[in-house]
């Protein structure tokens, strides 16, 4: 079976490649997203998120690759996918001197798909649902960027929705509109919804997401469940010691390399069964002085930043 169509993904692509001339903005990915999953798409600001994400809805053309969106093929069976999709790229647009209501009715009444006889009871759920009753009939140009972003989720969700697509959705807001679309995500995901969330803030994704794949310069550099991507075999060995060139020579006589930093020694351990307790037998065997020892994992943050070989913005 073709796994772009492949029922289990919400999104699946193989081999994807968007190209401006001889520049790949999307160099040959395979995007797994898994049905009912809160999907974090991260990477550096142009990493090519938002390039994909294009792509995957028919607003650029492939061009090489494979795309399935809810198991159809894109773009030939688009106009099938797409009325099962709710989207909100790169910032929500509406008409400033309308109100929240009245915008959702402009967009409801253009889409073909939409009964105007229940236009009225549809937008009201959306407006609820994002939690926006009590500011329907306030101006768009009154409401916060919290606001905006919530009703443009509202708008994305006028129609039964089995996807989310959501760029960005906290960038620029502070940290009362980041909570307020954070706990929208949440809620929406507990409604089976699948939820696919581009963002360049790792904070945001780490709290929100089940699973999500680190994206740099065109290709995906890491995949899988937030529990699989956390996890690293690598530990990081921390010693503070009077004796620090000593426990160096302790350490090298074990295969561990170490880094001193006046009475700090740093090591990465090796992939072995080397016990910690056993290398501070070691040490203290050897006369060094313990005053401080602890082996940790990477952070995430210490992960994507060895994959991508770039930072990321872990608060706002």
């Amino acid at each position: 079976m073709d796994v772009t169509l492949d029922p289990q993904f919400a999104i699946a692509t193989s081999g994807l490649v968007k190209n401006f001339g001889t520049f790949n903005a999307v160099d040959g990915i395979d995007l797994r997203v898994p049905r009912g999953s809160v999907f974090g798409f991260l990477g550096p600001n142009g990493s090519g998120k938002t390039t994909t994400i294009r792509t995957l809805l028919g607003l650029a053309n492939i061009s090489h690759g494979e795309v399935g969106l809810l198991g159809y093929r894109i773009p030939e069976q688009l106009g099938d996918a797409l009325p099962k999709v709710g989207a909100l790229v790169e910032g929500p647009a509406f008409y400033p001197y309308l109100s929240g209501r009245e915008n959702l009715n402009r967009y409801d009444s253009a889409d073909l798909l939409a009964d105007p006889k229940t236009r009225r009871e549809r937008v009201d759920a959306a407006l609820a649902r994002v939690g926006l009753t009590q500011a329907a009939d306030k101006k768009v140009h009154a409401y916060s960027l919290g606001m905006k972003q919530r009703l443009g989720i509202a708008n994305a969700l006028l129609q039964p929705r089995e996807l989310l697509v959501l760029d960005e959705p906290t960038n620029g807001l502070d940290p009362q509109g980041t909570r307020e679309v954070r706990n929208l995500i949440r809620s929406l995901a507990a409604e089976g919804i699948t939820i696919f969330v581009s963002s360049h803030l790792l904070a945001e994704i780490e709290q929100v997401c089940t699973h999500l794949a680190v994206m740099s310069r065109g290709k995906i550099v890491a995949q899988g469940s937030v529990e699989e991507l956390s996890a690293s075999q690598i530990k990081i060995l921390r010693l503070v010691t009077p004796h620090a060139d000593q426990a160096a020579r302790v350490l090298a006589s074990v295969g561990i390399e170490a880094v001193l930093d006046g009475n700090v020694v740093t090591a990465q351990l090796p992939l072995t069964d080397l016990l910690p307790e056993k290398i501070v037998e070691l040490l203290v065997h050897a006369h060094v002085a313990v005053q401080s020892f602890a082996v940790q994992a990477p952070t995430l943050e210490d992960r994507f930043v060895s994959l991508t070989g770039e930072g990321f913005e872990v608060a706002q």
